[in-house]
């Protein structure tokens, strides 16, 4: 399958693009409710390698490293993620038609931005997360698998931003020194 072939196919709106939103967002919904049973009571660490990747459940009423604004948080972020998602299909429209990782990111963010939103909604408690890891007492923040989608999928946008820009920036340069 050539490359165009592939961006075609990974197109907003197309059966792909929505295989890899859906590859984030029904396990990630699976996960958390599993995790809300199956990992009682809260932060208590569960190993599954050791010390290095336990789960611990616990619920995160804010965003991205706990951050939060008091009692609002749960509205105020459910607010944030919507307009970020409509931010995002809008920002990134040029961009997933010319770079396959812009292409590859845009649906891991948004199927992991759906999941925690979904979360969100679904209860006061707020977003579950339970993903442990570290070594001893030097811990990462616990997180989900939508976690991860926006973190691959960012990255992907940040890599198709970088190289995109890299050949114009060069291409500039030389023009400037042929001046």
């Amino acid at each position: 399958m050539s490359q165009s072939s592939l961006l075609a196919r990974l197109q907003p709106g197309r059966p792909l693009f929505w295989v890899l939103f859906l590859v984030v967002l029904v396990p990630d919904w699976f996960s958390k409710r599993w995790a809300e049973t199956a990992l009682l009571p809260r932060h208590v660490p569960h190993e599954v390698i050791g010390e290095y990747l336990r789960f611990t459940l616990s619920y995160n009423q804010g965003a991205a490293f706990g951050m939060h604004v008091g009692e609002s948080s749960r509205w105020f972020f459910a607010v944030l993620a919507v307009a970020i998602i409509a931010l995002m299909l809008w920002a990134t429209r040029d961009l997933t038609r010319e770079s396959t990782p812009a292409a590859l990111g845009l649906p891991l963010v948004l199927g992991g931005a759906v999941g925690n939103l979904l979360d969100r909604l679904r209860d006061a408690a707020a977003v579950v997360d339970f993903i442990d890891v570290g070594v001893g007492t030097t811990r990462f923040w616990t997180f989900n698998i939508a976690d991860s989608g926006i973190t691959v999928g960012a990255i992907c946008l940040v890599l198709a931003m970088w190289v995109g820009e890299r050949p114009a920036a060069a291409s500039a340069s030389s023009e400037q020194s042929t001046a």
